[in-house]
């Protein structure tokens, strides 16, 4: 957890040894100042990155294991949610790294609009009527996703999904707040949390309450587009895309 939190904070380019009191004058920084336009934005852009793409994740992982059989979906499922889970911690770790890759912020906004839209088509209940749901994930029959056949099937398509989704949570969060170091601490360890512990009940909420969903879909597509323009031109000294071609 140490290690988690000193990653982070190096992501942020600040200065000074990554101590847990470093770690922590940032935090207690940006939330007392949370009253200001810039600092509250950034926090309710993370949030709901946090809340949307973990509710999502839960439900891709339900509707691609949603054609086995019971005691292979609920392993499907479990694998999923817990791959999900480590993914987004390792990411976490690597996101100094991660974030001074020339092209990938840029490449994690195109990614995040591809997010917006198939969330924008369950929302719609727009799905194909490839997948009938599963019983464990409420609202993942609304994907739209094709149901893999076998075990090995789904879990491979899982495995992809869980990675796309892990690193798009974590370079939107980055993305949205990187200004603001407590503000991006909290949120990449949100949502590790989230993911571990409330995807389902997410998915659950957001398929009874499509406001909620569409709240954050219009924060991702912010975000995304933020995430391009940035990656494009640079920021906070990371050069951007057009460098490659000048």
């Amino acid at each position: 957890m140490i290690a988690l939190l000193s990653s982070i904070t190096a992501a942020t380019g600040a200065a000074g040894p990554n101590s847990l009191g470093d770690i922590w004058h940032h935090i207690v920084s940006d939330f007392s100042n949370l009253g200001e336009p810039a600092a509250m934005a950034a926090f309710v852009q993370v949030l709901m990155i946090d809340l949307v793409l973990a509710g999502d994740n839960a439900i891709v992982v339900g509707a691609l294991a949603a054609g086995l059989p019971a005691d292979q979906r609920r392993k499907v499922i479990l694998i999923g949610i817990s791959a999900a889970l480590v993914l987004r911690i390792i990411f976490a770790l690597i996101v100094t790294w991660l974030m001074g890759i020339v092209g990938l912020i840029f490449a994690g906004g195109l990614l995040l609009l591809w997010v917006s839209w198939k969330f924008w088509r369950e929302l719609r209940e727009g799905g194909d009527g490839h997948s009938a749901g599963s019983e464990e994930i409420e609202g993942d029959e609304h994907s739209g996703l094709k149901s893999a056949k076998s075990f090995a099937g789904a879990a491979w398509a899982v495995a992809v999904a869980d990675v796309s989704m892990s690193l798009d949570n974590v370079l939107g969060v980055a993305g949205a707040a990187r200004a603001h170091p407590g503000i991006l601490i909290v949120g990449l360890l949100l949502s590790v949390a989230l993911m571990g512990l409330a995807a389902n009940f997410i998915a659950r909420i957001i398929d009874r309450h499509r406001w909620i969903g569409y709240i954050g879909l219009a924060v991702i597509l912010y975000v995304a587009f933020k995430m391009i323009y940035d990656g494009w031109i640079g920021s906070h000294g990371t050069e951007g895309l057009v460098t490659l071609f000048t």
